[in-house]
């Protein structure tokens, strides 16, 4: 990459690259130091991100903050135009940010080359279209009788968005820059300024977006990217006075912490938490229907390691399929390639790191001694080194236990029969969460008509593709708010009412 790159300190003593924050435009070294970037699958030190104190928090925010009235009130074309830039040149610079991308997170390369760079791109050229999307919804004049606040007349009036002000993105560690971009991209073309918080497991893209922003021509100050290894730059960015808004994705128990900090200060907020998606296989499903079934349940284990928050990690059958259907998902688990993933063989790739191994490690063993029957799956790969977990499907599993109701964000599956519509929707909707659910039937009406009875904020029929324009958002305690297509854009703005007499 052209050398933009991590200047503030040079290199450590092990060769590798030593990263500033992204402030006002330029590095900033970091006032904690640094802390090292581990790649899952190798275990060795990809870079070293900085570590972020109040000082670098508040710097970055200060930022945004000065940068705020100019860029607000840039043309939307202008903005647009920025956007566009920033698309082509991740575009550009894809061959050297996927190595990058993967090396940090660990995802197979098929993964890194499809999913974590290129919808990067691909979010910034949808939103500089979004920028010059109308943001005036005008409204019929309505004759208003005089009262003691004001004469009588034909008043007009219109709805017109305008930006919150400044933005902190938190953002999670499975898809770094493309989750990023996704905040990023729609906030900017609102009018926003943006200080970033990428998860501490892989910043290192994230922190390479600064100088391609800039040579894209975004005013210095508009994006700023801080990190940091722990919770505190970003309970500092939510608690910051200066900040409008904040937009997380993560898990749901960090969300409750965020919505609580940021609500002594009445920020608005954006929540994208947890998952625990349940795909329903209705007894009419047939042959064809089984098979798309099996494949987007085996995704779970396939995509990301399961490292993603819409997967299928429950799947419900009519008991008359069930054994059918738990049959062909053993078949699909056996048959993947645990290993490294740089390898273009390899299907499931390690975890983010070893403590989120050791996490899933426990809900198995918890399900062991829950009485659940681990069908495929279970142990540790002999895979060294990584931070590795096999492919995973239990059986013997009741609605209420653990593996059934908590986000384990892993390669594993649990299957539950059901005997009517009535009880897969009791057992669908049993869990705190509700991100997005799956139905698969013969009958697309009937799916339909039972989709109205989830309470998940995205449900899938007979496919775990996805529409780049829906709102995306979950209901309970998947989350708060909507983005997605132009939805984002009303996420990241304000409504403002404006009133005058005709």
């Amino acid at each position: 990459m052209k050398t933009y790159g991590p200047t503030a300190d040079g290199q450590k003593a092990d060769g590798q690259a030593a990263y500033g924050h992204w402030i006002g435009g330029g590095r900033r070294r970091p006032g904690q130091g640094h802390y090292p970037v581990v790649n899952p699958a190798t275990e060795q030190i990809v870079g070293h991100a900085p570590e972020a104190d109040a000082a670098d928090v508040d710097a970055a925010v200060s930022a945004a903050r000065d940068a705020h009235e100019g860029w607000a009130r840039t043309a939307p074309h202008e903005r647009a135009a920025v956007l566009d830039r920033a698309a082509t040149l991740i575009a550009e610079h894809a061959r050297e940010l996927v190595p990058l991308a993967q090396a940090e997170t660990g995802a197979t390369m098929r993964v890194a080359k499809a999913m974590q760079v290129p919808p990067a791109a691909d979010r910034f050229r949808r939103y500089a279209r979004g920028a010059v999307e109308p943001d005036t919804v005008p409204l019929a004049p309505l004759p208003v009788a005089a009262s003691p606040l004001a004469p009588g007349g034909l008043i007009g009036a219109a709805a017109v968005r305008r930006p919150v002000g400044v933005v902190g993105c938190i953002t999670s560690y499975n898809f770094p820059l493309a989750n990023l971009a996704g905040k990023v991209a729609p906030a900017l073309a609102m009018g926003n300024t943006v200080v970033a918080k990428p998860a501490p497991q892989d910043p290192l893209c994230c922190l390479e977006l600064g100088p391609l922003l800039k040579e894209a021509g975004l005013p210095d100050g508009v994006f700023n990217v801080v990190t940091g290894s722990g919770a505190a730059a970003g309970e500092a960015l939510v608690a910051h006075p200066g900040v409008d808004m904040v937009s997380f994705t993560g898990s749901t128990a960090v969300g409750k912490r965020i919505a609580e900090s940021a609500g002594h200060s009445m920020k608005r907020t954006l929540m994208e938490l947890g998952g625990k998606g349940a795909a329903i296989v209705l007894g009419d499903a047939d042959e064809s229907v089984i098979k798309s079934a099996v494949g987007a349940v085996g995704s779970t284990w396939s995509f990301h390691s399961g490292q993603i928050c819409t997967a299928p990690t429950r799947v419900l059958v009519h008991r008359s399929l069930y054994e059918q259907v738990v049959a062909a998902l053993t078949r699909y688990a056996k048959s993947l390639i645990v290993g490294d993933p740089v390898d273009n063989s390899t299907i499931v790739g390690p975890l983010i790191s070893a403590a989120q191994r050791d996490r899933v490690e426990a809900y198995l063993a918890g399900a062991r001694d829950q009485g659940a029957r681990i069908v495929v799956g279970g142990e540790r790969p002999a895979v060294k080194p990584g931070f590795y977990v096999a492919p995973t499907l239990i059986t013997d599993v009741a609605p209420d236990m653990t593996v059934a109701q908590e986000e384990i964000f892993g390669p594993v599956v649990v299957a539950l029969p059901f005997d009517d519509e009535d009880e897969a929707v009791r057992i669908a909707c049993s869990t705190p969460y509700g991100l997005y659910d799956y139905v698969f039937s013969a009958d697309a009406g009937r799916a339909w008509g039972l989709a109205a009875r989830l309470r998940s904020g995205n449900v899938g029929i007979n496919t775990a593709q996805r529409h780049p324009e829906t709102p995306f958002g979950g209901f309970k305690h998947s989350g708060v708010g909507r983005d997605g297509g132009s939805f984002g854009l009303h996420a990241y703005s304000e409504l403002q009412s404006v009133v005058w007499a005709s």
